[in-house]
């Protein structure tokens, strides 16, 4: 699928497939440790309408049924439209079981942490205590960062930082980072990563570009992001997150990871399937990891409902006053990438723009958050991969496009 798209298949950290033996699974994010971690409220017990429990959009539970066909373990998926709220479940909820995926299970999200973290960063940007076109270095002058990159650069991915999971060099060599995927990942999967470890590991990589002369999608940007949040703050990011944006949108069921392992509550099992050392195919459940790894860029648990909440609320204006939230949603460079938000037009068939960000941590999980422009329309889901022989990243596509299909299209093709 095109890049214009902006499927999951963006969070991708761009890997080559350096391997034949490793199964691409997930799309390559950037998740947020490091911080502290708030304690967990219990599992959303909200009240599920009619509507909500799948019995009046046979379209829409017809087109995760669909998609888990397709050869994923299981999907949840949440929209809200003119015709109220709908939530809805398909496949398993764990391998060699009948029990569909909870409705509002927990899951790893991945890089729908991004936009997450660009509203905290903007926030402070509209208090005065950060300058978006003012150089990251300094604020953090111990880093070593370089004096052109901004802070708008890092969150449009314009910074040129090398990505701590493996980027390109000048020669488009694929130069190796941090495992992020198949068995090498799953080997250290329970490692703990310190936030400034990982922006450390980044600089001392050639930049990949000058600042701000081109566009590369970069974990580290984020990871960075955090760094700043914490420093201009004196408070953790998970602190700042809770204050600023799960407690006064209600959304009890989100979580900033720092070393947590579990997914707490309902959830589905997702799964890697890999080869290992001799060669032989093997299907792990991967529902236990520790996303430190991406520090910033997308370690959080969430529900549907609350992502459905944020990106709503971020949208409608509630979180941004006017002229930061154009700033975010204003398309830059060849990615089309706002500030933590990507802009995609559907075409004259859906109405023309979207704006979202979807992810996945390194395996067994796929997250997608869409909104309309006026957070009016959104669509959010979880996706689960299982023991089928489908490269998932051949499959992310297809089900965005299923999912977009129905719900902004009509029932007709994007385009």
């Amino acid at each position: 699928m095109s890049e214009s798209l902006h499927t999951v298949k963006n969070d991708r950290a761009r890997t080559p497939r350096v391997s034949r033996r490793v199964a691409v699974t997930a799309l390559a994010a950037a998740l947020l440790a490091g911080a502290a971690t708030p304690a967990v409220a219990a599992a959303d017990s909200r009240p599920v309408s009619k509507a909500a429990a799948g019995q009046d959009r046979p379209e829409l539970q017809k087109a995760i049924q669909d998609i888990v066909d397709l050869g994923l373990a299981g999907v949840q998926l949440r929209v809200h439209d003119e015709r109220g709220e709908w939530a809805g479940s398909a496949g398993v909820s764990k391998l060699g079981q009948s029990a569909k995926p909870p409705t509002n299970g927990r899951f790893w999200t991945g890089s729908v942490n991004k936009p997450l973290t660009a509203t905290l960063v903007l926030q402070l940007v509209a208090e005065g205590k950060i300058g978006l076109d003012d150089p990251v270095a300094d604020y953090l002058p111990k880093l070593g960062l370089d004096q052109r990159i901004t802070v708008r650069m890092m969150l449009q991915h314009t910074s040129g930082l090398f990505n701590y999971t493996g980027d390109f060099d000048a020669d488009g060599k694929w130069e190796t980072g941090i495992p992020g995927m198949g068995k090498e990942w799953l080997d250290n999967r329970f490692h703990s990563y310190q936030p400034e470890e990982l922006v450390r590991l980044a600089l001392s990589k050639p930049a990949r570009f000058e600042p701000g002369t081109d566009q590369r999608y970069a974990n580290t940007n984020y990871t960075l992001a955090l760094l700043l949040i914490e420093k201009v703050t004196g408070r953790s990011y998970a602190k700042e997150m809770e204050r600023r944006i799960l407690r006064p949108l209600g959304m009890r069921g989100t979580v900033v990871l720092g070393d947590r392992t579990q997914l707490p509550g309902p959830h589905a099992h997702g799964y890697l399937r890999y080869q290992d050392d001799a060669g032989q195919w093997k299907v792990v459940d991967v529902s236990r990891q520790n996303d430190s790894l991406l520090a910033g860029a997308g370690a959080l648990i969430s529900t549907t409902q609350d992502l459905q909440t944020f990106i709503s609320a971020l949208l409608g204006g509630k979180l941004l006053p006017a002229p930061l939230l154009a700033e975010m949603r204003k398309p830059y460079g060849k990615l089309g990438y706002g500030l933590g938000l990507w802009v995609q037009d559907l075409g004259p068939n859906c109405g023309g723009i979207v704006y979202q960000h979807n992810g996945s941590p390194p395996a067994g999980y796929g997250t997608l958050m869409y909104s309309s422009p006026d957070g009016k329309k959104t669509l959010t889901a979880s996706l689960t991969t299982g023991d089928a022989a489908a490269d998932p990243a051949a499959l992310y596509p297809k089900v965005v496009e299923r999912l977009l299909k129905e719900e902004f299209c009509n029932g007709k093709a994007a385009g």
